[in-house]
């Protein structure tokens, strides 16, 4: 994985001094949602040399809200999602509560914020195989997120993520497959 060459976009001062213990890339901190115009400014010129911007934020919501930001401002950015139970430490949720094996997993799971060309899938698909509107869809999102490294999601950003990766309705049924396998036992 070569992501020294990356830019990659975190919350705040602790993620960077964690991070860059194990990871040798350029850092830019947000400081939160109200992301300086500067700071915006300079991910938008690095994203347009052609250089990868990669968004690690925590996962709760103030870091869901950053990575809405920045994907609705800049095209083409990749997102790196850690799941929330990997990343508490003292009652606190973060990156930098993490551990390094946490994130260099998660850094093999890129997932690039592209356009789509044409949609593989819809929301009456996610609402045939009961990821929205069933009494399991929240259980069942969870699942297929945590599987495909996709983050938390509610059934709006599911399907936004699913077709930026180009998941089919078939491969999504397969991995809905091994859930209902594993609910069952």
């Amino acid at each position: 994985m070569m992501i020294t060459s990356s830019l990659i976009v975190v919350e705040g001062v602790t993620d960077i001094q964690f991070l860059s213990t194990f990871i040798q890339a350029e850092f830019v901190i947000t400081n939160g949602s109200e992301i300086p115009k500067k700071t915006m400014d300079y991910i938008q010129q690095v994203r347009q040399t052609g250089r990868q911007v990669i968004v690690l934020t925590d996962p709760d919501s103030p870091g869901q809200r950053i990575r809405s930001i920045l994907d609705e401002a800049i095209k083409g950015l990749t997102h790196v999602f850690i799941q929330k139970k990997d990343a508490i430490k003292k009652n606190k949720v973060g990156v930098a509560e993490s551990t390094a094996k946490v994130i260099l997993e998660a850094l093999t799971h890129l997932i690039v914020n592209q356009e789509i060309q044409t949609s593989l899938l819809s929301m009456e698909d996610l609402m045939t195989l009961n990821l929205i509107g069933s009494m399991d869809a929240k259980l069942k999102r969870d699942y297929v997120s945590e599987v495909l490294h996709l983050g938390h999601t509610n059934g709006k950003s599911l399907l936004k993520r699913l077709q930026s990766l180009n998941i089919s309705f078939d491969k999504l049924k397969e991995v809905l497959a091994s859930y209902e396998t594993s609910s069952s036992n």
